[in-house]
């Protein structure tokens, strides 16, 4: 289970790289974008809560990459890229799929900070 923990740090962290720098500063400046990326983590952690059977016990870190992961592929298989704006102003007209993974970012940011997505209901914390 530790190597799949490590792997799935690992692709939460490439993710930051390509889309979390940038896109959690613009959030941090622009309140709308702060909003919408607070409303799509709120979707985020009800749909990885949903998706928990009872007394399963599966690191929160491994479940928030499985999801991504899940997005990446839709967007790979419909030919989309995916849209990362280098300046804030650019994020405010990020699609959807942007701020659903900017919106990853934000909770895997506040797993590492030592928060745990515990706190909706049964979803299970990293170890």
């Amino acid at each position: 289970m530790r190597s799949l923990e490590r792997s799935a740090r690992r692709a939460l962290n490439r993710l930051h790289e390509q889309v979390g720098t940038a896109g959690l500063a613009a959030a941090a400046a622009i309140p709308a974008l702060g909003a919408a990326v607070d409303q799509h983590a709120a979707a985020v952690r009800d749909i990885l809560t949903a998706g928990v059977e009872p007394g399963v016990a599966v690191a929160g870190t491994v479940l928030l990459a499985g999801y991504a992961q899940g997005v990446l592929d839709h967007l790979r298989e419909t030919g989309a890229p995916v849209q990362a704006p280098a300046e804030p102003a650019g994020w405010l007209r990020a699609d959807w799929a942007s701020v659903r993974l900017l919106a990853v970012c934000s909770l895997a940011k506040t797993m590492r900070q030592g928060n745990h997505l515990d706190s909706t209901d049964g979803l299970p914390s990293i170890a």
